[in-house]
């Protein structure tokens, strides 16, 4: 999606940063935002286990939203990012989908700390 975006960056960055007010920019993406959640939605569908169906049917709502603050913690970083072909982007796109799993397994302290310290290195330093 960011690849996407990358494209048609110019256009992308004018967009969403016209008001001053992040939340007015926000309005922006509302038809995007249900089809984001959409494709979510779908995309959770495809699971075929007893437990990963028992999973979704209680966290649904809240992993799609997640998905979305996700989402939208990535564009803000990418919107930021002066590096050289957005390599910083690319690393945290990285990052954040680990932590994510890292997370859906249970297993998130050292995903998330790891994607702490590079967010905070990298808008405080």
């Amino acid at each position: 999606m960011i690849e996407i975006l990358t494209l048609n960056r110019s256009y992308v960055v004018f967009a969403l940063k016209e008001e001053k007010n992040m939340l007015k920019n926000l309005q922006q993406l509302k038809t995007f935002r249900n089809h984001f959640k959409s494709f979510i939605v779908d995309m959770m569908n495809t699971q075929t286990s007893e437990e990963d169906f028992k999973v979704n049917k209680i966290a649904k709502p809240l992993y799609v939203e997640g998905a979305w603050v996700e989402f939208l913690f990535i564009l803000k970083f990418w919107l930021d990012d002066t590096s050289k072909g957005f390599e910083k982007t690319d690393v945290m796109i990285e990052k954040a989908v680990k932590a994510t799993f890292d997370v859906l397994d249970t297993t998130p302290l050292d995903s998330l700390m790891d994607l702490g310290k590079f967010v905070w290195k990298e808008k405080f330093n």
